[in-house]
């Protein structure tokens, strides 16, 4: 594996950290909205991650090399329809169904912030990987003096 292969596959994994940091930021600013465009309420968005693709030939000749990996992509932002919404007693709110319940977004806030804990982790992992791969070029630079 080259050493530009090694900083490629921390910048991707940092690329998409901070697309999932984006939007678990989203989650959290939405936490108590309502009525999106479309006059429902807010549903959590999660990030879905794959394997970068690889073109057959470079594939094969990573694989006879001994290398595996590509870095990471966002294939997908998908909302969560898994989880139930949170249903609220308050027949004065604007937004209120005929038995006086308000919807609110299926966010809970502790998850989030657990997930922003991780995600802020793999960044500062990947972070590591990239200085540490740039500091080994640098030193392999230095050898010829």
């Amino acid at each position: 594996m080259s050493m530009m292969n090694g900083m490629n596959i921390s910048a991707s994994g940092m690329t998409a950290q901070r697309l999932r940091m984006d939007i678990i930021s989203q989650n959290i600013a939405n936490v108590n909205t309502t009525r999106d465009e479309d006059g429902n309420a807010y549903k959590r968005k999660t990030v879905v991650f794959a394997e970068k693709d690889a073109t057959p030939f470079s594939e094969v000749l990573m694989k006879a090399s001994g290398n595996y990996g590509n870095g990471v992509k966002v294939t997908e932002i998908s909302e969560d329809n898994e989880t139930e919404m949170r249903k609220v007693y308050d027949p004065s709110h604007p937004d209120a169904d005929e038995e006086g319940y308000v919807t609110y977004p299926n966010v809970n806030t502790v998850q989030e912030m657990t997930d922003l804990i991780d995600a802020t982790r793999s960044y500062e992992a990947n972070v590591t990987a990239f200085n540490a791969s740039k500091s080994m070029a640098l030193k392999g630079l230095e050898v010829g003096k």
